[in-house]
């Protein structure tokens, strides 16, 4: 039976005739950059943050040095094609971060104003939440959905060098390495975001009601990047909060919940965040049966920036001890990966593998906020063949070798010579470049902070209620333990 039901653990699943898995933010600003010049009608781009500064094409050679600038590129096309529809809706971010990220997104309002560039930021969204969706959306023919934002602070190589010329921000300031990954589709499955958009659209904003743009030929897909997958169906899933008479639409938790209990060899787990008591439990009940799966959680060793470090590092070591003691027959691994030289990777991707059946790239995190508090949406592809399982196991290996420093193929045949993906961990992790997440407690105030769940709401009704969100994520736990 597939695991992708609409209704219950997504909201759509359409066909793609392409489907291509994007490693690190080279390729997927790569990939814009051939495909933005072909779009015939509309361009339309969500994200949680915004920044028009950011460059491309941080290597290229050609035109001045902010030719490559995102802003300067869709100015340039509203310009030189008038029946060209551009929109871009943004979250409007609380103060403290729009701070933290030099004023931006809201400064980038500026850039647009008086254009033909549609530029507007979205509040609508339960206090505390945010808009934390990322898609771009060409023509109605080409999608783009994952966990990487168009920023300043987000372009890197799967090589994650530790000195890297070509990760500079506009204050000549150079950021520290970062992981992401995207899922670009094409066909009915684009249009479906290209729906999502569209109603994000009309609820965000006073505008009018948006139509479906009409078809102008032509094919945006980029000529450079070879498909995965194939002639395939493609499942949307989504995140938004219950909020002003409108239900929760919870369908990501629901497939990670499913998806954790259906797997049988291998869970793979890219994510930036990891504090969800009711993931965590579902994970635990997994280990502690004989024939469950192996597991492989890949995080960042510490959040860059300080708020995260003390609502959210410590929140996620008290799910790593957890995992650890119920991990009775030595199945588990929670680690961050660092450069050659010993520096932390940011690890922002929100990704996961389920055995060689589904991948699923997106924007939720491993989180409480991800699952019923902020909005949120990613792409699943189920394996419905041979080659197609093949494809996921490869993805899977190649994700892994690039935090070790090897190839795919090394990491299966790793797999083969050892018995599994923990062993061939252990077997080619030789350097130390994964390095096991410290889940020691911290002082009496973090260790507050981490038990309430401070900044990791799991609903609109508990954001501001501590103690009941602490009683709701300890009822939802103990359902799973029960297996209810």
């Amino acid at each position: 039976m597939s695991l992708l039901i609409p209704g219950e653990t997504c909201w759509r699943t359409e066909h793609a005739d392409r489907v291509a898995v994007l490693v690190d933010t080279e390729a997927y600003f790569k990939a814009l950059t051939e495909a933005l010049p072909r779009a015939r009608r509309s361009i339309l781009i969500l994200g949680w943050g915004f920044d028009p500064r950011t460059r491309l094409e941080p290597d290229g050679d050609d035109g001045p040095a902010d030719h490559d600038e995102v802003g300067r590129v869709l100015l340039r096309l509203a310009e030189e094609r008038p029946e060209l529809d551009i929109r871009l809706l943004i979250w409007r971010a609380a103060f403290p971060i729009a701070l933290s990220q030099g004023g931006y997104p809201q400064r980038a309002a500026k850039w647009f104003k008086g254009t033909r560039v549609k530029f507007r930021l979205d509040h609508m969204v339960p206090l505390g939440a945010c808009h934390h969706q990322k898609v771009v959306v060409i023509d109605d023919k080409l999608a783009f959905c994952g966990g990487g934002d168009i920023a300043t602070d987000r372009w890197d190589t799967p090589g994650h060098r530790e000195v890297e010329p070509r990760r500079i921000m506009p204050d000549q300031e150079h950021h520290p390495p970062r992981h992401e990954v995207m899922m670009m589709v094409d066909g009915a499955a684009a249009a479906a975001l290209g729906d999502h958009f569209r109603e994000r659209w009309r609820a965000g904003t006073k505008d009018e009601a948006m139509d479906p743009p009409q078809d102008a030929g032509g094919d945006p897909w980029p000529d450079a990047l070879p498909a995965q997958f194939l002639d395939t169906r493609v499942s949307i899933a989504r995140t938004n909060p219950a909020w002003r008479k409108q239900p929760c639409v919870d369908e990501i938790r629901r497939l990670t919940l499913t998806c954790i209990g259906r797997a049988q060899h291998t869970i793979y787990l890219e994510n930036q965040y990891f504090t969800s008591p009711v993931v965590t439990e579902a994970l635990a009940r997994r280990l502690q049966d004989p024939d469950g799966p192996e597991i492989l959680l890949i995080a960042t060793g510490h959040s860059p920036s300080w708020f995260d470090q003390m609502t959210m590092d410590h929140a996620r070591g008290a799910m790593v001890w957890r995992l650890r003691s119920a991990d009775t027959f030595g199945r588990f691994r929670a680690v961050f990966p660092t450069t050659a030289a010993g520096s932390d990777i940011i690890v922002h991707s929100k990704s996961s593998i389920f055995d060689d059946r589904i991948v699923r790239v997106g924007s939720a995190n491993l989180n409480n906020r991800s699952f019923g508090f902020d909005s949120e949406i990613e792409l699943a592809v189920e394996a419905a063949g041979p080659d197609e399982r093949r494809q996921i196991a490869a993805l899977r290996d190649r994700l892994v070798g690039h935090f070790l420093g090897h190839t795919g193929d090394a990491v299966a045949k790793a797999r083969a010579d050892h018995g599994g993906l923990i062993a061939a961990v252990d077997a080619l992790n030789r350097e130390g470049r994964l390095r096991p997440i410290d889940p020691s407690r911290g002082t009496v105030f973090q260790e507050f902070i981490a038990r309430l769940h401070l900044a990791d709401p799991a609903e609109a009704t508990d954001s501001w209620r501590l103690h009941r969100r602490r009683d709701r994520l300890f009822r939802q736990a103990r359902d799973i333990i029960r297996g209810d």
